[in-house]
């Protein structure tokens, strides 16, 4: 039985207790948001614009359907730069994040999987990133799935000695820095200055992080227990109507599971996936080519009775 995975035996896991620290660290100075004088709308602003910026444009279009899947083709300048915006998320490097993300293809929701639910949801969530486990070692990991991408010098300087994560920390200081300047430059007292720094560092940056983070691992999660199936793929993804809103698209997962490549993750009238409203923007622009779309014979077999929504896992 999958519950009685080998993650949990002490054996074969040990803590992380880096990641644990981290992650609760980074929840608490979040928490910060709900005391009134690091609140600014200008944070809030910021805020809401950052979860398309880095979550959309550097998770959803760049690390996900770009890199790992290969759904399209961007100019380097611009992948590049969309990368660099999805590592301000503080997601781990792309290589990293590919090879993890192609490995859970791979093993979807068997024994090898990375997270599934089939271990339990909070494994699936969160519980796989405080864990060190002997079968997903960084160097063979990223060798295994994602040698394509370290063949690229940018991404190989953003894993080595943790360049990403020095990336993704210079990016929050800059929010400080930036509200600080501004208010300090207007003129403005040294309290007022630090106090609307630290709200955009908060609100901006912080929170952003927590919102985005929960929301990507809510894919891991949620839509591999709770919603419908359009196809009746090997594993047990689902398509969930509110973390597909709340993701920009990423939560019509069984109809990524059952197309990987495909750049567009809604494939009927309804499932509106805003990620790829953007690809074709860029498709317009010129600036994306060779966009993968769902197969035609895929499409012609939807299962109807599949569409019921499920309670629980399979």
């Amino acid at each position: 039985m999958l519950s009685r995975w080998v993650a949990f035996n002490p054996r074969l896991v040990r803590w992380k207790r880096d990641n644990i620290y981290g992650f609760l660290a980074i929840h608490l100075i979040a928490a910060l948001a709900v005391v009134p004088w690091f609140f600014s709308w200008t944070g809030v602003v910021l805020l809401l614009a950052g979860f398309y910026v880095f979550g959309v444009l550097g998770i959803n279009l760049c690390f996900h359907r770009l890199l790992t899947h290969r759904g399209l083709v961007c100019p380097l300048w611009l992948e590049r730069s969309f990368a660099f915006l999805g590592v301000c998320c503080v997601q781990d490097s792309p290589p990293h994040w590919v090879a993890v993300h192609r490995k859970h293809h791979h093993h979807a929701d068997d024994e090898h999987d990375p997270h599934s639910p089939l271990v339990s949801f909070l494994w699936a969530h969160m519980g796989w990133l405080l864990v060190r486990m002997e079968n997903m070692k960084r160097g063979a990991l990223i060798e295994r799935y994602a040698k394509d991408i370290m063949r690229d010098p940018f991404y190989g300087w953003l894993e080595r000695r943790h360049n990403w994560l020095k990336v993704a920390l210079f990016s929050w200081i800059a929010y400080f820095i930036a509200g600080f300047a501004y208010v300090a430059f207007s003129g403005g007292a040294l309290s007022d200055a630090t106090q609307f720094g630290l709200s955009l560092f908060i609100w901006g940056a912080v929170l952003r992080t927590v919102v985005v983070w929960h929301i990507t691992w809510s894919i891991n999660s949620v839509t591999h227990v709770w919603g419908y199936r359009n196809y009746e793929t090997l594993d047990v993804s689902r398509n969930n109507v509110l973390i597909a809103l709340l993701s920009s698209g990423e939560g019509w997962h069984n109809n990524h599971h059952a197309d990987p490549r495909s750049a567009r993750h809604g494939h009927r009238r309804g499932e509106i996936d805003t990620t790829w409203m953007i690809i074709r923007l860029l498709m317009l622009l010129g600036l994306a080519k060779n966009v993968a779309q769902p197969s035609s014979v895929l499409v012609g077999k939807f299962n109807d009775a599949s569409r019921q929504p499920a309670s629980g896992q399979q």
